[in-house]
Order: structure tokens, then C-alpha cells, then sequence
């Protein structure tokens, strides 16, 4: 059997380049049968077919003479929508695989407004996640975070040493061993939601990173955002409505 770097299949199969073929497996976007793709220089069959999801645009959501919100779809960083909406600048970030309202401003002094109301915790952020088991009452985790950057990754932790932070967790539905919740998060650290859900051992799908089996996404999406007077809402994606 001949074989061949995924990369490099898979650059010849869609006509594009090597460094674009490696960009969309790392952002879990090809597939063998049902199966992701995990490793672009992995060596496999040469006669391999993939199949790769197409990503979604960023949808509009508002936008004035001070900021522009868009619903992010889940596989794309927030730096390439800021790149694409120059010369707005990101309010916040949300993680590649996570999908929902993110905001974006176009001058300092809303900008310096809108970091003051983040900074006092008068920014009303609720989000959408499935997660592992089974959660049947609100839980209220409030443990301060430390997050810690290898290789150019973030992965944070419940630490005394770390930044305060408070999450309150909601139930919606439990379906077979997985609990859809509403998610209340107060101050905002890196991976909050995914970090105090691990630590209740309830990881939220497919976030591996944080002991999620494997799924085709991290299933946490930015639902409504409160900030200034302004309510911003990004639709449940329908992948969140079916996942029974």
C-alpha cells in the first residue's frame, strides 16, 4: 500500500495548497468516514478520500458608528474575523471551536467604555454547552483560575494562585448520559466555562482538551450578551437543537 502525509492527500484532492491543506485539518475539519483527521504530517493511504465541513461566514448581528457583532461560526479564530472587518478591533475572543455573539469595536473611546463594564463584571455573558453527564440542579462554581501558555496554547486550571472567577451552570434537557445547560459566567478568564466544568467532571462534548469524548466541535456556543445599554443574541445552532 502506498502512503502518503494527509497533508499532502488532501491538498492534491482539493486543490489547494499544503499549508492551507494542514491549516483545515488542525482546525478539525476533515474527516475519513467518521473519523477526524487528527495528525496533517500522519503518513496513510495515498488513495484516502476525505471528507472536509465546510465553514460557515460569520453572520451579522448589529452594528453602529461604535462596534460590529457577528454570530462567529465554530472553526474559525476570532483573529480572522477581525482581520476581515478591519479596521475593528476584537472587544473579546472566543475559542475556534466555539460559536455565538462576538463583538468587535471601531474606536478607542467605546472601546475604553466597554473594557471598564467588562472590568466591573457589568457585562451580562450567557452561553449554551452540552455536557457529560448528568447535571439535575443549578451549580455555582466560583474558584479562581490560572491560565498558563505552552507552545502557543492556553490551558488553564483551578488554582488559589489564579484570577477570581464564578460560573453559574443551569440544566435545560438531559438526553442519555448528557446534560444541555445555560451558562452564566462572571469576569471572564481564558477557557472559564470549560476549566470550572471540568473541574465538576462535567466536560463539556467534544473539548477533548478538558476530558470531552470526542465529538465534531466543542459544543459551546455564546448565546446573548448584555453590555451597555445593548442586548446581542446569536441563534442556537441547529447541531445544538438535534444533539439528542
Amino acid at each position: 500500500m502506498a502512503t502518503e502525509k494527509a497533508y499532502k492527500i488532501l491538498a492534491t484532492q482539493e486543490g489547494i495548497s499544503n499549508s492551507q491543506a494542514k491549516s483545515m485539518i488542525d482546525r478539525g475539519l476533515v474527516y475519513v468516514g467518521n473519523k477526524k483527521v487528527m495528525i496533517a504530517r500522519g503518513e496513510i493511504d495515498a488513495k484516502t478520500i476525505f471528507r472536509v465541513i465546510k465553514i460557515e461566514k460569520a453572520k451579522p448581528i448589529f452594528e453602529n458608528d461604535d462596534l460590529i457583532v457577528v454570530d462567529k461560526p465554530a472553526y474559525v479564530n476570532s483573529d480572522e474575523i477581525e482581520r476581515q472587518l478591519k479596521p475593528a478591533v476584537l472587544l473579546h475572543r472566543l475559542d475556534r471551536e466555539t460559536s455565538g455573539v462576538l463583538m468587535l469595536v471601531k474606536n478607542e473611546e467605546f472601546r475604553e467604555k466597554a473594557i471598564a463594564e467588562f472590568r466591573k463584571d457589568n457585562v451580562y455573558k450567557e452561553y449554551i454547552a452540552w455536557v457529560e453527564g448528568i447535571i439535575s440542579e443549578p451549580i455555582e462554581v466560583d474558584k479562581a483560575i490560572l491560565t498558563q501558555k505552552k507552545n502557543n496554547k492556553a490551558y488553564s486550571n483551578v488554582s488559589g494562585k489564579g484570577k477570581p472567577a464564578r460560573s453559574e451552570f443551569f440544566p435545560d434537557i438531559v438526553s442519555a448520559n448528557k446534560t444541555k445547560i445555560k451558562c452564566i459566567i462572571h469576569h471572564g478568564r481564558t477557557h472559564q466555562i470549560r476549566t470550572h466544568l471540568r473541574y465538576i467532571d462535567h466536560p463539556i462534548v467534544g473539548d477533548e482538551q478538558y476530558g470531552g469524548r470526542r465529538a465534531k466541535r466543542v459544543m459551546l456556543h455564546a448565546h446573548k450578551v448584555r453590555l451597555l445599554g445593548f442586548e446581542f443574541v446569536a441563534k442556537e445552532p441547529k447541531m445544538f437543537t438535534d444533539f439528542q
